[in-house]
């Protein structure tokens, strides 16, 4: 979604155990970069669900949300202001059906992994190094932080 150049994006990192799953992106704006699995948030549309559905949509994985790194207000690399809320979910079913357009790749890493992509490896570098030094040190707060949705998605 997007409001006077404000994007609203839902982001979750999806764990197996002590596991996590990065992507790599094959969009006009992320050529090859790894990300965790994101997506614009719909108008109407509840952020939780929101950041479900966008796993399901790239992934093909089922997850419950069990906790949050916290939101993320940057500029992008395409000067668009970003207001990321970064999700932690656990695999509840499904399986990797990868969406061939948009994303070419995945691998499962160990969390502490994460450390060693490169900038130029990833989506928005200075965010996803934010969100990544999080979970390495498990600065994770609860889902409970979200409130009930207040109106029915129209979905």
């Amino acid at each position: 979604m997007s409001q006077d150049g404000i994007v609203l994006i839902a982001s979750v990192s999806i764990f197996d155990n002590d596991r996590v799953l990065m992507i790599k992106e094959n969009k006009p704006t992320a050529v090859d970069k790894w990300n965790f699995p994101s997506g614009h948030v719909d108008f109407s549309e509840d952020i939780l669900y929101s950041a479900q559905r966008e796993v399901k949509e790239e992934t093909g994985l089922d997850v419950k949300l069990i906790g949050t790194t916290g939101v993320y207000n940057f500029i992008s690399n395409t000067n668009h202001q970003v207001i990321l809320f970064h999700f932690i979910g656990e695999v509840t079913g499904g399986s990797i059906n990868l969406e061939e357009e948009e994303i070419t790749d995945s691998k499962w890493i160990k969390v502490n992994e994460l450390l060693a992509f490169e900038n130029e490896d990833l989506r928005e570098p200075h965010v996803l190094k934010q969100i990544m030094d999080n979970l390495v040190e498990e600065n994770v707060y609860s889902i409970n932080i979200f409130n009930e949705q207040l109106f029915k998605s129209s979905h």
